[in-house]
């Protein structure tokens, strides 16, 4: 006679009944308007665990059911983004980032994006927290993580969310960032096209504050001649003040690229090594 076992152990039990549950787990999770879970909250709560749970979730995954960014965590995909694998990162990024048990801000593109310097859409969800992360994929999305060992100092504002809230560097700090991560922002050019566009929601003290608070003089001074160069003096004349106080040694505006012939602006004490174009 066959007992009755539980799903966990690994015992046996009806062929289909871990993932019957955890398909019922699902339906009510999104019924109460919860997106996201984990695995321990499924083993507490239904039972299922270890092998038998990786399998259910893998199935409902292939099915477009389920999106796993990283092992163990789970995102709920509602039917309108089953095409897609997943609902867009700004559903769960504050629920991954607290399962990883890592603090974070949305930065970069992704900020000025949401900060309306969406002169093209970012290919990638930036976020920037205080240790390496490999990047994460949910469906067709892609989370890419830069690193910032100063990080608590950042200025973020929270911003509402579909499921909640979330860290999002403010205008200023972006700046800064853009400058800090050209990798990530697509280049100088394309750095200098997303402070065109966020040249207007820039407040001149804010921008010092940003500036103190990242503390790296280089990043200044070529957020300086970038702003300058994008007709944004008006907003970059506190920070000349700043970069007088501190009297920095010169920096190239593109490092590691060569500078012989290159030309010097005195204000900022860049050396113009590259010419950048903005595309607007």
């Amino acid at each position: 006679m066959k007992t009755a076992s539980r799903e966990g152990t690994g015992a046996p039990d009806g062929p289909d009944r871990p993932g019957r549950r955890l398909v019922e787990f699902v339906d009510a999770q999104q019924a109460k308007g919860l997106y996201t879970f984990d695995r321990r909250r499924v083993a507490s709560e239904i039972g299922l665990s270890g092998p038998l749970l990786k399998k259910a979730a893998a199935r409902l995954k292939a099915s477009g059911r389920l999106a796993i960014p990283r092992r163990g965590f789970y995102v709920i995909v509602p039917i309108e983004y089953r095409v897609a694998g997943s609902p867009p990162p700004t559903w769960f990024i504050d629920a991954l980032m607290r399962h990883l048990g890592r603090p974070f801000y949305v930065g970069v593109l992704s900020a000025a994006a949401i900060h309306g310097a969406a002169h093209q859409q970012p290919q990638e969800f930036q976020v920037v927290t205080d240790v390496p992360q490999r990047p994460a994929r949910a469906g067709r999305a892609r989370i890419r993580f830069l690193m910032k060992a100063g990080l608590a100092s950042t200025a973020t504002v929270d911003v509402k969310t579909n499921t909640g809230t979330m860290r999002v560097s403010t205008p200023e700090a972006t700046a800064v960032d853009l400058v800090r991560y050209p990798h990530a922002a697509g280049g100088l050019d394309n750095v200098a096209t997303v402070l065109t566009e966020l040249a207007d929601r820039l407040d001149a003290s804010r921008l010092v504050s940003a500036a103190e608070a990242d503390g790296e003089a280089a990043h200044v001074q070529r957020l300086g001649y970038l702003l300058e160069l994008v007709g944004a003096a008006q907003c970059a004349r506190r920070l000349a003040v700043w970069i007088d106080r501190r009297d920095p040694r010169r920096v190239l505006l593109r490092p590691g690229r060569p500078s012989k012939g290159a030309e010097l602006d005195a204000r900022w004490r860049v050396v113009v090594n590259e010419t950048v174009e903005p595309d607007l």
